[in-house]
């Protein structure tokens, strides 16, 4: 029997339950011993194991089914991930960003607002006139880009792009650094060519070019 000694009880209990999930006790679907079954295996109260698996329940590890139990869900708490992201070389940063903004373009072209037009011209504006200094430059990108994403109308897409922001800055900020150079005329003409893309409503179009102007960041990074 492992016994919970150190406080807090809750976080102790839910941390030996999990390295018993990872041990292979309890396998992917199957279902936890009760609240009575665990107390005494812990050495702890009933409401100590409840509060543990709160926890778990909270990491996406296990999952309360009204009347039939708590089940296993996933057998391992996944990394954080802002931890994550922050890690993230700039090539994978880029590869997530095609991911996202590639589809985000495409239904863009075909779900924009009058609105979302108003929003992308201006930010395409405000982007062309920020060209001198490379963090205002970055900042004015991010905001074109995420126009794109708003105007996709996918939450999913839109939280995405949020959660690797500040690493996609940092990352762009420091390869154009290394590049030397940025903001010049063929990628201001780029990102024009994106928004009218998305004004005629041409997802095939609007898609493409993203990619391209995306992967063509990726031959600076040399391999």
């Amino acid at each position: 029997m492992t016994v919970v000694r150190r406080e807090p009880l809750a976080d102790q209990t839910a941390a030996l339950l999990l390295e018993r999930i990872r041990a292979g006790e309890w396998a992917l679907g199957a279902k936890l011993p009760g609240e009575t079954t665990l107390a005494p295996q812990f050495g702890v109260g009933r409401s100590t194991v409840r509060e543990a698996i709160s926890q778990l329940a909270g990491r996406g590890i296990v999952a309360t089914r009204q009347g039939a139990g708590v089940f296993v869900t996933a057998l391992d708490a996944p990394e954080d991930w802002t931890r994550k992201v922050g890690r993230a070389d700039i090539r994978a940063v880029i590869e997530a960003r095609i991911a996202i903004e590639v589809e985000a373009s495409a239904l863009a072209a075909g779900r924009r607002t009058p609105a979302d037009l108003d929003a992308l011209r201006d930010a395409l504006e405000v982007r062309a006139s920020r060209r001198k200094q490379i963090d205002e430059h970055v900042d004015a990108d991010v905001v074109f880009h995420r126009g794109i994403v708003t105007a996709a109308h996918n939450p999913i897409l839109l939280e995405l792009f949020d959660s690797f922001t500040p690493r996609n800055r940092e990352a762009m900020v420091a390869m154009l650094r290394a590049r030397g150079s940025h903001g010049d005329d063929a990628d201001h003409a780029t990102h024009q060519r994106i928004h009218d893309a998305i004004i005629a409503r041409d997802s095939d179009a609007a898609a493409a070019i993203t990619r391209n102007h995306l992967i063509s960041l990726t031959r600076n990074l040399g391999r």
